[in-house]
C-alpha cells in the first residue's frame, strides 16, 4: 500500500524553521560565496564565505541531501581545511556528534559576520581542462531558515583565459572573476557553471521560438568540441518537440551543460534551467553521436518539468538537511525514462530503429535479466534509495539483490503501457501528450515548483482518460513477476524476441548487461573477465560461477570475450560442454557449464496482428 505524506509537508516544514537553530534566524541579509577554482588541475577549489550573524549558537549545515540524487550524497569527505572567524580572530568550531554535515560555532559579543573558508578537494566533474562547478559542493548554509529564503552574494575566479556556460544571470565581469546576482540559495544549488580551456556555446533555440536554449560544451581538447551540424539539427529538434510535448516551458532560459572528458565524470544531473551531463572525450565525433549522449541529455531535459516544476512532495524539502522520502521515484525517473528516449526519437537523435533496440533490451534485462523481480516489488527499489542504496549495483549481484535504481527502467515500460491504455480507452482520442500538457501545464512564470502526490497523479490521469489508474500502479509497484514488464510493448503492436543478431545500439546503459552473455549463459563479464554479475539459476550461476570471481579461460584457452562468444556458438551443435576456468579469491576452480542454445539477443518484432502505436509515439511532432 502506497503511503502518501505529502499534505503534511507544510506543516513539517514549519516546525522545523520553529525548531532550528536561531543564530542566523534572528539576523538577516546576503551572504557572500567566493569560489576560486584557478587550481581545478590540482582538483581542489577553495572556498570562502561572508555570512551575517548575531552573537551566540550557530549552528552551519554542509548540503546534505542533493535534489535529483535522491540520497544524502553531499560529498561531506571531499571538505577539508574548514575555519572560521570573526574580526580577524579564529572561532573554534565542532562537528555535531551525530550528524557530519552539521558544524557548530559560537560567535563571539560584537560579531556581525562570520567568515568561513574551506577547501573542496576532488571535485567531482573536474580535469586539466575543465570544470563542472556544482555550488552544493563548496557551500554552507546556515540553519534556521528555509534555504528558499537565504540569499547568496556568489563569485567565481577561473583558471586564466577559461570561458564559461551557465543559466545563472550575471552581474558584472572583471578579468577572469565572475559575479553573479543576488539568488536564493535554492536556485543557486540548481544553477552549475561549466567552464573550460577548450568550450564552445552552441545556439539550438528553434526558429520562432522565443526562449533561447544553447548547448555549453567544454571538454579536454579543442576537438572533441566538434558537434556535427547533424547533430546540432537534431539538438534544435529536441528543444522544439519538447515544446509540443508539454506545451510549455518554465524557465526563463535553457542551458545543456556538456562536459566531455575520459577521466570520469560521465552521467547527468538535472537541473531547472539546465543540465549537468558528462560523456566520454570523443562522444560528439562519431557517426552515432546522437544515440551515444541524445539519451542523456533528452532524459535531463525532460526533468525541467518532470523533477523541477512538478515534483513529489516528499521530495521538496524546506532546506537539504530533512530527509526526502523516494517512493514517487517510478514517476519522477521512471516518467522521465519513458519521455526522455520517445523525445530522442522523434528528434532523430535516436533512429526509429536504435528506439526498438534500446526498448527491448529494457524490457529484456527485466525479464530473464533479473530474477530479483521475484522476489522483490519494483517500490522497494525507490524506497531504499534514501537509505543509501544505490551504486548500480557496483558490488555485483545486481539481477538477484535487484539493487540497480530499476525505477528508471521498469517505471519507463509501465508508463509505456500507460500511454497504450490512455490511446485504446479514448479510442484513439487522447494521448499521453495530453497528459503532459495537462500535468505540466500553465503559465511561464520561471522556475517554479509545483508539488503532487499519488492520489493528484491518479486524478489527473483520469481526466485524461478516465482508468482504474490506482489498482495499475499498485500491481506493477507493489507484486513480483519474473515475466517481463511488457504489456505496454504488445499493447503497441510489437513483442520482444531472441534470435543471433547482435544488438546495434551504441550507447547502450552498461546496467543492462551484456547481452550475448546474459540471456545464453548468464553472465555479465567486465573487459578483463571479472564476473560483474551471474544470474542466479541461470547456466553459470549453476555451475557455480558467482560475482566477483574472474573467467581466466575458455576451452582450454586464455579469455577473450571473442573467444568466450566462440564457445558460445560453437555449443549449438556439439554435445560437448562449455569449460570455463574460474579465479575465486586465490584459488583456480573449472566450472563446466551445459548450454546448446546458440547466441541469443532481444529485438522488437512487429506483431501484424495489431496496429502499430509504438512508431505513431515516435513520430516528430514539430515538423
Amino acid at each position: 500500500m502506497l503511503i502518501r505524506r505529502g499534505s503534511l509537508l507544510p506543516c513539517l516544514a514549519i516546525l522545523l524553521v520553529l525548531a532550528a537553530p536561531l543564530g542566523f534566524a534572528q539576523s538577516a541579509g546576503t551572504i557572500s560565496l567566493t569560489v576560486d577554482a584557478t587550481q581545478t588541475a590540482r582538483r581542489i577549489l577553495h572556498s570562502h564565505l561572508v555570512i551575517p550573524v548575531r552573537p551566540g549558537p550557530l549552528t552551519l549545515y554542509y548540503p546534505k541531501w542533493i535534489p535529483g540524487a535522491h540520497s544524502p550524497s553531499g560529498p561531506i569527505s571531499d571538505l577539508t581545511g574548514l575555519r572560521f572567524a570573526a574580526d580577524g580572530k579564529t572561532i573554534p568550531w565542532r562537528r555535531d556528534l551525530l550528524d557530519v554535515f552539521a558544524f557548530h560555532v559560537d560567535v563571539p559579543d560584537g560579531a556581525t559576520h562570520l567568515d568561513a573558508s574551506f577547501d573542496i578537494i576532488a571535485p567531482r566533474s573536474a580535469t586539466e581542462k575543465l570544470l563542472v562547478l556544482e555550488w552544493n559542493e563548496a557551500l554552507l548554509y546556515p540553519a534556521g531558515t528555509p534555504s528558499a529564503q537565504l540569499t547568496y552574494d556568489a563569485k567565481l575566479i577561473l583558471p586564466e583565459g577559461w570561458k564559461y556556460g551557465t543559466a545563472l544571470p550575471v552581474a558584472n565581469e572583471s578579468g577572469d572573476q565572475i559575479t553573479f546576482s543576488p539568488i536564493s540559495l535554492n536556485l543557486l544549488v540548481d544553477s552549475p557553471v561549466i567552464a573550460g580551456q577548450y568550450y564552445r556555446a552552441i545556439d539550438i533555440t528553434p526558429p520562432g521560438e522565443p526562449i533561447h536554449h544553447e548547448i555549453d560544451i567544454a571538454a579536454d581538447s579543442e576537438a572533441a568540441l566538434n558537434m556535427s551540424p547533424a547533430m546540432q539539427k537534431e539538438m534544435t529538434n529536441l528543444v522544439a518537440e519538447s515544446g509540443k510535448l508539454f506545451g510549455t516551458r518554465h524557465y526563463r532560459d535553457y542551458h545543456f551543460l556538456l562536459h566531455l572528458s575520459d577521466q570520469g565524470g560521465s552521467g547527468g544531473l538535472e537541473h531547472h534551467e539546465s543540465q549537468d551531463s558528462g560523456a566520454p572525450e570523443r562522444a560528439l565525433l562519431g557517426p552515432d553521436a546522437g544515440a551515444l549522449v541524445g539519451r542523456l541529455l533528452a532524459h535531463e531535459f525532460v526533468h525541467s518539468w518532470n523533477a523541477k516544476f512538478r515534483r513529489p512532495a516528499d521530495l521538496a524539502t524546506p532546506d537539504f538537511e530533512k530527509p526526502m522520502e523516494d517512493d514517487l521515484l517510478w514517476v519522477y525517473e521512471g516518467l522521465t525514462d519513458y519521455l526522455g528516449p520517445i523525445l530522442a526519437a522523434r528528434s532523430g537523435l535516436y533512429t526509429p530503429e536504435q528506439y526498438h533496440e534500446y526498448l527491448a533490451s529494457v524490457a529484456a534485462m527485466l525479464g530473464p535479466g533479473r530474477p530479483g523481480r521475484t522476489w522483490r516489488p519494483l517500490l522497494d527499489t525507490a524506497v531504499t534509495v534514501a537509505g543509501g542504496e544505490g551504486g548500480r549495483g557496483a558490488r555485483g549481484w545486481t539481477a538477484w539483490r535487484r539493487t540497480s535504481h530499476d525505477y528508471y527502467d521498469e517505471g519507463g515500460l509501465i508508463w509505456l503501457e500507460v500511454a497504450t491504455i490512455i490511446h485504446d480507452v479514448t479510442h484513439g482520442q487522447k494521448s499521453i501528450d495530453d497528459f503532459c500538457h495537462v500535468f505540466y501545464g500553465g503559465p511561464n512564470n520561471g522556475p517554479q515548483l509545483k508539488t503532487y502526490t499519488f492520489d493528484s497523479l491518479v486524478e489527473t490521469l483520469n481526466q485524461v482518460a478516465p482508468y482504474d489508474w490506482a489498482t495499475f500502479f499498485h500491481q506493477h509497484l507493489d507484486f513480483t513477476s519474473p515475466d517481463m514488464p511488457d504489456g505496454g510493448i504488445l499493447n503497441a503492436g510489437w513483442k520482444v524476441e531472441f534470435n543471433d543478431k547482435p544488438l546495434h545500439m551504441p550507447g547502450l546503459p552498461a546496467r543492462l548487461g551484456n547481452p550475448g552473455d546474459v540471456y545464453t549463459i548468464g553472465l555479465q563479464l567486465g573487459p578483463d573477465g571479472t564476473v560483474m554479475d551471474s544470474v542466479v539459476s541461470g547456466p553459470a550461476f549453476n555451475a557455480g560461477i558467482s560475482s566477483g570471481m574472474k573467467v581466466a579461460g575458455v576451452n582450454g584457452r586464455l579469455y577473450t570475450h571473442d573467444v568466450l562468444e566462440d564457445a558460445i556458438r560453437a555449443a549449438t551443435d556439439s554435445s560437448a560442454p562449455i569449460t570455463l576456468l574460474v579465479i575465486n579469491d586465490d584459488y583456480y576452480r573449472t566450472s563446466t557449464i551445459e548450454y546448446h542454445g546458440g547466441e541469443r539477443y532481444p529485438h522488437l518484432v512487429r506483431d501484424d496482428g495489431k496496429p502499430d502505436y509504438l512508431d505513431e509515439l515516435i513520430r516528430a511532432h514539430a515538423q
